[in-house]
């Protein structure tokens, strides 16, 4: 019988690749943009301004109607999700299932346009790592 050879283990790749953080960060806004009213950014730097409070809408004519509800529901941030769990998971779980399907619509199209952009670009990107990328910033960083 004859000797079976060892096949030869495949490393992961040990480079960033600017194009998949984009998609990333692109995924991620789309998401907070959706469930928190905010950027990635803001939600980790916004200010923290929910609760209960009584604002007043002006109708018109000098005339403003005063009402009681959630005060800065409208940009959750991580210091409103310490603050107030229970309120900010509660808006954040309405906000969820209102745009659950843009959300679907707009991953989607994300998903789909840089698997086509990265094919039909394959060769000016190959050109750009190669010329620039690789001499200028090293072997750890692509496009």
């Amino acid at each position: 019988m004859a000797v079976r050879r060892k096949s030869r283990k495949r490393r992961a790749r040990r480079s960033f690749s600017l194009l998949n953080a984009l998609e990333s960060y692109t995924y991620a806004a789309i998401i907070t943009e959706n469930v928190a009213g905010t950027s990635p950014w803001g939600l980790l730097t916004g200010k923290t301004d929910l609760g209960y409070g009584t604002y007043t809408t002006d109708v018109g004519v000098g005339v403003g109607v005063s009402t009681t509800g959630a005060v800065g529901a409208g940009e959750i941030s991580l210091g409103d999700i310490i603050s107030e769990p229970g309120q900010a998971l509660g808006i954040m779980s309405a906000n969820f299932q209102t745009n659950l399907i843009p959300m679907a619509i707009q991953a989607a199209t994300v998903g789909i346009g840089f698997r086509i952009g990265k094919r039909l670009l394959r060769m000016p990107l190959a050109n750009i790592n190669r010329n620039l990328v690789k001499p200028m910033l090293g072997a750890g960083i692509r496009i």
